[in-house]
């Protein structure tokens, strides 16, 4: 299937409109988030929605004619595996929370583990397109592992600027597929900045979230499955939902805002779901605007363990701020110990989720403190693998006992069992 035609794309702080080939990143007036606006959203009639969901293919390809990009091939590799993850009802979870409409998206089974793979899987076919020879991206690991992932699929080169301070799975992960890595003896920001000082000297690529428009068009995809998953439930359920996800820079948010927005232009839905976004205190530079009621981002120093979210300035949070306000949601804010002591919760019931993944089911289990009504339909965002973060899930569990190897040692332990 074809890709659908960007027809203008526009500034997020500006209003500016721009042609596509007219710029390749951000607003050149005065550095704004870029919003892709495609050619159905004034002809809606140009996509077969029967067509999207007669595809056999469950990647994030299967919804092709939606996006700006062509699917480059290279099936039967990591690329078309991308997307498809599960949604799942957890009746445990429902249980112990008193809420039966309950849904969580566990986005861990994607080919590097993260969410962040729909964003790279899109900016790698948009560098074999271009014929791009160098991709570069700053990533405190998932980011950076979901493009070294899926250019070691298609045979593309890639370099990732990571904060010294990356998990070393992450840093392992990068390594493994084979991406060139430097770690840079600062914060992730500061990797940020150096990435973009490198495309504008060496002319490199850049996937950076919040800098290259087609992220958000790759993260959208979620929106899109959700949006599959209760049309064939009760079509009007994913209009009531209230959807919890993590937030740093704000790009995954926006981008699941966009493919709703994307929904709504083609009438295949009536009304934005509810965003909520769930940011750490120690990172909650978005969520402070939003409580303050303002329409600018201030900048935070940035101190939370849950490191896919850490971030001092959200390169797309005014776009992340208006989606909430325009959806109808809200941030809440989480601690580190209660991110924690999410991760065993979501374990409990069969998910392991790294911090910044947990951090969303940690905002529900606040929102319900304060008195959000359980009954309200609510799905989830767990966009990441604990397997990211080890010694972050270590910190969140007791210790296991260690026993001699004999029944009467095994008996005490278990006594209470």
């Amino acid at each position: 299937m074809l890709m659908m035609t960007i027809n203008h794309l526009t500034c997020s702080i500006c209003g500016r409109t721009y042609a596509p080939d007219s710029v390749q990143y951000c607003c050149p007036a005065d550095g704004g988030n870029l919003t892709v606006h495609l050619a159905f959203e004034d002809q809606p009639e140009l996509v077969d929605r029967e067509s999207i969901l007669g595809s056999r293919d469950r990647s994030v390809w299967r919804y092709a004619p939606l996006l700006p990009v062509a699917d480059p091939g290279f099936a039967g590799t990591p690329l078309h595996r991308v997307g498809g993850t599960p949604v799942y009802e957890l009746p445990g979870i429902r249980r112990s929370l008193g809420m039966p409409k309950l849904w969580v998206k566990d986005e861990s089974p994607n080919p590097s583990a993260s969410f962040k793979d729909r964003a790279s899987a899109i900016v790698i076919a948009a560098a074999i397109s271009r014929g791009e020879k160098l991709t570069v991206a700053a990533s405190t690991g998932n980011a950076g592992a979901a493009m070294a992932c899926m250019a070691a699929a298609t045979g593309q080169k890639c370099l990732i600027l990571a904060p010294r301070t990356a998990p070393p799975a992450k840093v392992a992960q990068l390594l493994s597929f084979g991406a060139q890595v430097v770690l840079v003896d600062g914060s992730y920001d500061d990797a940020f900045e150096l990435s973009l000082q490198a495309t504008e000297a060496f002319g490199w690529y850049n996937r950076n979230t919040g800098f290259n428009y087609l992220t958000a068009e790759g993260k959208k995809t979620a929106a899109f499955e959700i949006w599959e998953f209760f049309l064939h439930r009760n079509e009007a359920e994913v209009e009531d939902l209230n959807i919890f996800i993590p937030v740093g820079d704000g790009n995954i948010l926006t981008g699941i805002w966009k493919g709703f927005k994307d929904l709504l232009a083609l009438g295949w839905i009536g009304k934005l779901p509810r965003l909520i976004g769930v940011q750490a205190e120690g990172s909650a530079a978005i969520a402070n605007a939003y409580a303050q009621g303002a329409a600018v981002i201030e900048a935070v120093r940035s101190t939370t363990l849950a490191d896919s979210i850490s971030v001092d300035l959200p390169r797309d949070g005014l776009r992340a701020l208006h989606a909430v306000r325009e959806s109808g949601g809200e941030y809440i804010t989480v601690s580190d110990a209660e991110i924690l002591a999410a991760i065993p919760s979501l374990g409990g019931a069969g998910i392991f989720a790294e911090p910044a993944a947990a951090a969303a089911f940690a905002g529900l289990r606040k929102a319900l403190q304060s008195g959000y009504n359980p009954a309200q339909p609510s799905l989830v965002m767990v966009t990441g693998s604990g397997l990211k973060d080890v010694r972050a899930a270590t910190q969140a569990v007791s210790q296991a006992p260690t026993i001699a190897p004999t029944l009467a040692a095994l008996k005490e332990v278990t006594k209470h069992a």
